[in-house]
């Protein structure tokens, strides 16, 4: 259980496994500098939060060893331990705390395409987008573009329709609501560069998500990552892709497996010395010794490409 202090000054002691690097997180946080949902200052990542009316902004740090420190900034009020209690759990599955890797590290060693990337990123979570609405809009507005571009697209999203905390002269965003996409027109989201379609999809599953008739709980409680994904590919805009990896980033399936993603076959192109993009048969044989690991796999993989 995570010591917490008292909640006028709350600082949140969270202890992490051993398998767990705060730095090679930090790495992947710090990928694209168009990142707008989080800043990094030197070792610290700062993130704005905005929970029953009370916003403020959380510190991650690694003061030590064994254990991450969450300092909460800029609050008018003080805090309740509910609201201390509920971001320490975001935390906690943003870096996917809570999972065991010891088992991926035994398979992955002996693994001739993850035996090296193991070695070289100990440490690395699956890092993850804990809220669905941001997950599915993430995995939408990514679809056959490149990274650059998507990261702009998000940015253009998140300060033309979400809000910000303003602390120490700087702007912490927050992902606009559902309820805010909404209220919109698809004109609105092709003025930000969206396509018609993304831009269609985008306010189709706002919607869903305002009216409650898709929710996280939801899609959980279909017990497995074969029916959840068969709920997210009836909706409108949402392929196997994008179904997978909302599966992987905020579901938190180990096998989800975005089979067909441009930067897995990319980096397995990069390790195995070849200028042929992977084939399905290739891609299945490759990843026969990955069951139930998909998912890290996966992740470990992008990792080579940054």
């Amino acid at each position: 259980m995570a010591d917490i202090s008292t909640p006028v000054n709350p600082v949140v002691k969270l202890p992490t496994p051993a398998e767990f690097d705060f730095q090679q997180n930090m790495v992947y946080l710090s990928r694209s500098s168009d990142e707008c949902l989080f800043t990094i200052h030197g070792h610290t990542v700062l993130k704005a939060f905005e929970i029953d009316g009370e916003a403020f902004i959380l510190q991650v740090r690694a003061d030590q060893e064994g254990e991450l420190t969450l300092q909460f900034l800029g609050a008018a009020n003080p805090l309740s331990v509910e609201t201390i209690a509920a971001v320490t759990r975001y935390v906690r599955d943003w870096f996917d705390l809570d999972r065991d890797l010891r088992p991926f590290y035994e398979m992955a060693r002996k693994d001739a395409l993850l035996k090296q990337t193991v070695d070289d990123f100990f440490g690395l979570r699956c890092v993850g987008i804990p809220d669905l609405f941001e997950t599915v809009c993430w995995g939408i507005i990514g679809q056959q573009i490149n990274l650059a571009f998507a990261y702009t697209l998000k940015r253009r999203l998140v300060e033309t329709y979400g809000r910000y905390v303003e602390w120490d002269s700087s702007r912490y965003w927050l992902f606009p609501s559902p309820q805010a996409i909404a209220a919109l027109q698809p004109e609105d989201l092709m003025k930000l560069q969206m396509t018609g379609k993304k831009s269609e999809y985008l306010i189709g599953v706002a919607r869903l998500i305002a009216k409650e008739e898709l929710t996280k709980e939801q899609l959980l409680a279909l017990g497995d990552s074969t029916a959840a994904e068969k709920k997210l590919v009836s909706i409108r805009g949402i392929g196997p892709w994008t179904a997978h990896y909302v599966l992987m980033r905020c579901l938190r399936y180990p096998n989800a497996f975005p089979i067909d993603d441009v930067g897995l076959h990319n980096s397995i192109r990069h390790l195995l010395g070849t200028s042929q993009k992977p084939t399905k048969d290739e891609l299945l044989r490759l990843s026969s010794t990955w069951t139930d690991w998909e998912a890290y796999a996966t992740f470990y993989l992008w990792r080579v490409l940054y």
